[in-house]
């Protein structure tokens, strides 16, 4: 079935109706800017594969054989302005379709619009409710354009910014202005977020919680409190916040050779009901069942840190470095299945070929688990998203991924993307696997 007949007419005109509500002139306030805005999105992707080589399959395995998925979603950004510097913004979102292999297979998955939970219907959720509140320390006043989930505005350059409510980590954290945003820019989880970032997160990427930056010149310090699901990899976030992550962040922000460029080390622990890969190895060996993480989890503690780096060469090109570590003996909790990570990309806006708009990337990552995690999987084990049953010759993961990004209209972008995974799921005994992908993102 083709991927456009997939996705229900109703579908199509709620994405419509949506995007013509986005153009509604917001109402204006008499002291503060606008009171009141309302802006869309709406984005389909179409990703396949052909049958590539596997000596094995598992559980969670990337399929062999050809497969093609698409995934569609439309969103409503709707904020007020309520009084000097305080934002509240609401998102409900329309979401259908799976990843390939139902979103399995692979550490660094290929489609950063799949979810965890795919679905053939259209469904409703809310995936954001937040309030931010900006308050003014002094210095320069930077004027903010108005963009989603953001009310135009020129806060000084030493402000403290309170977030509390409904959001993503990755709104606040491990930000990067080359690849973060898989409707505009890379597609693979592993480039648009650190892979090793096991950030807090619902099945859908949100979690509750509460972040604050301090922005004193160049530099910028952040700490957040998130909830965590209520087990590893879960649809629903624990409702006691018994299990939580605290979130460290500091940024260092300047000017090389009139370009702006960014530096950002970022930490994390999680606090929760967590498995340790020795102990279900060692308990699988004991009943002679494939080692199951569920039947030994306990309260831990899991930590990482990451780096992150955006630096622009020039006008028209950018580059971007990632690299991160985390705790190797106790499983990842809600990201994906990845203790070590390294990636780097380049970004090209299309003025030097006369299309301003258009951006081509390419970027590659590696990702790695350790000894304790390889065993693991070799036993049977199951993770996030990766699991063939058996792992006889563990390899690093390396992913290569490339697009085009076109400007259509303002408002209007098409994309092709193409990325080759080899070792997926860590497994030299399968693969590689390439991938392509068409992409259709609308605006306002």
């Amino acid at each position: 079935m083709a991927f456009h007949e997939r996705i229900p007419a109703a579908c199509l005109a709620a994405s419509l109706a949506a995007l013509a509500a986005a153009t509604v002139t917001p109402a204006r306030a008499a002291d503060d800017g606008d009171a009141f805005a309302l802006h869309a999105q709406t984005t389909v992707v179409g990703q396949a594969h052909p049958a590539f080589d596997a000596a094995y399959s598992g559980a969670n395995s990337l399929q062999p054989g050809a497969d093609a998925r698409e995934t569609w979603d439309v969103t409503l950004y709707a904020g007020a302005h309520p009084w000097k510097g305080g934002e509240i913004w609401i998102n409900p979102e329309i979401d259908q379709g799976f990843g390939l292999s139902d979103t399995l297979g692979v550490a660094g998955f290929p489609s950063g619009e799949a979810y965890k939970v795919g679905k053939s219907h259209p469904y409703v959720r809310l995936q954001r409710l937040f309030l931010r509140q900006t308050f003014d320390l002094g210095g320069d006043a930077q004027p903010v354009d108005a963009d989603l989930n953001q009310f135009a505005a020129r806060p000084t350059a030493n402000r403290l910014v309170v977030t509390l409510g409904k959001f993503g980590v990755t709104d606040v954290f491990d930000t990067n202005p080359y690849a973060h945003d898989p409707r505009r820019d890379f597609l693979n989880w592993s480039l648009i977020d650190t892979g090793t970032f096991d950030y807090a997160a619902d099945a859908w990427g949100y979690s509750a919680g509460a972040a604050v930056e301090l922005y004193e010149g160049d530099w910028t310090v952040r700490a957040g409190a998130f909830d965590l699901s209520d087990v590893p990899n879960s649809a629903r976030l624990d409702p006691h916040f018994d299990q939580y992550q605290v979130d460290g962040e500091i940024e260092r922000r300047f000017r090389l050779h009139g370009q702006d460029g960014a530096v950002a080390i970022t930490g994390f622990v999680s606090h929760g009901r967590m498995g340790s890969f020795n102990d279900a190895v060692a308990l699988g060996q004991a009943t002679g069942q494939p080692a199951d993480l569920a039947l030994v989890r306990r309260m831990r503690n899991r930590a990482g840190v990451s780096a992150n780096l955006s630096l622009g060469l020039s006008k028209d090109i950018g580059v971007f470095v990632r690299a991160g570590t985390a705790d190797g003996d106790v499983e990842p909790y809600e990201f994906a299945d990845i203790d070590r990570t390294f990636a780097a990309g380049v970004s090209v806006k299309g003025g030097r070929w006369g299309r301003a708009d258009d951006t081509v990337g390419l970027a590659g990552v590696v990702n790695g688990i350790s000894r304790a995690h390889e065993r693991y999987l070799d036993a049977g084990g199951l993770g996030i998203l990766v699991g063939d049953g058996r792992l006889t010759h563990p390899a690093a993961e390396a992913i290569f991924e490339a697009y085009y990004d076109i400007a259509v209209t303002k408002i209007v972008h098409l994309s092709v993307d193409g990325q080759l995974v080899d070792h997926p799921a860590y497994n030299a005994d399968r693969g590689p696997a390439p991938i392509i992908a068409a992409r259709f993102h609308a605006q306002f």
